[in-house]
């Protein structure tokens, strides 16, 4: 199951030690498991992060040791579940600098932070502002909705009995606070894998409401990912026409504020709208 991870076309891969891991195997041959595959391993995905134990139990302390000693430069960014406070993000901030100056290490590990339950989304800007490492806000919406009581048995999925989308206030607070401090915002997962129309309609939702990615629990989900979460050519072009007639209206000749093109005003705003669409094509390689 890892080394095919390894081969996905996927932005960021994580490896587990958390739910994916049962009680009795979180132990060091687990961790070392996941060391080998960090430093053995040849990573499509430009980012490699791996999930401990929440600060909460037993394992996290051992899960830090044992994978940063182990894995150091080929490891990217802890993932940190089930966030409730600060505090939480702090402990895990101050032992990673601890042990990246004992090791001598080169890089410096990021921090990804999931929100799975109403106190980690009533904390969520004290939370953010914890560590200067933090590159990533992720939803959770299994323990999430464990969490507030919300009769539901398919992870993320939807509820056609909610006059809307149960999970939009959530993710508009997590987009919301991620904007505000430069990080990335991200959805959850979809556990209902051969719904293929389900997972293509709640990563269009989320999409819309500004997260920068969704995770993917099979390679039938990145596909649909890598679709929804970039413009269609027609959408880059346009954005980048846009991008070049505001450019000539506000260098050339008479600089105005607002100008009509294609039968719309456009202004500053547009440009900013436009410059976000551009941007993930090109990234996309749609230039």
């Amino acid at each position: 199951m890892v080394a095919k991870a390894a081969t996905l076309p996927a932005d960021m891969v994580f490896i587990d030690l958390e739910d994916a891991v049962a009680p009795l195997e979180k132990n060091d041959a687990t961790r070392q498991n996941v060391v080998d595959a960090l430093t053995g391993l040849e990573w499509t995905a430009p980012t490699r992060v791996v999930r401990v134990n929440d600060v909460a139990t037993t394992w996290c302390f051992r899960d830090l040791l044992y994978v940063v000693a182990g894995a150091q430069d080929s490891l990217d960014c802890i993932m940190v579940p089930k966030v409730q406070g600060p505090d939480q993000v702090a402990f895990v901030h101050h032992l990673l600098t601890q042990l990246e100056a004992e090791l001598g290490m080169s890089k410096r590990i990021g921090l990804e932070l999931q929100i799975e339950s109403a106190r980690g989304a009533e904390n969520l800007p004290a939370i953010a502002d914890a560590s200067d490492r933090i590159e990533t806000i992720i939803f959770g919406p299994g323990d999430y909705a464990a969490d507030l009581g919300i009769p539901q048995l398919s992870v993320g999925g939807i509820d056609d009995l909610y006059p809307g989308d149960q999970w939009h206030y959530i993710l508009s607070r997590i987009v919301i606070t991620a904007r505000a401090r430069g990080l990335q915002a991200i959805d959850g997962p979809y556990s209902a894998i051969p719904d293929v129309d389900g997972f293509r309609t709640v990563a269009e939702r989320s999409a819309r409401l500004g997260c920068d990615g969704k995770w993917a629990l099979h390679p039938t989900q990145i596909e649909i990912l890598n679709e929804v979460y970039r413009p269609s050519q027609a959408q880059y072009d346009r954005a980048e026409a846009l991008l070049e007639a505001y450019r000539l209206a506000t260098t050339e000749g008479e600089r105005r504020g607002a100008v009509m093109w294609d039968g719309e005003m456009i202004d500053e705003a547009s440009r900013k709208m436009a410059e976000q669409v551009a941007a993930r094509g090109r990234a996309a390689g749609m230039a």
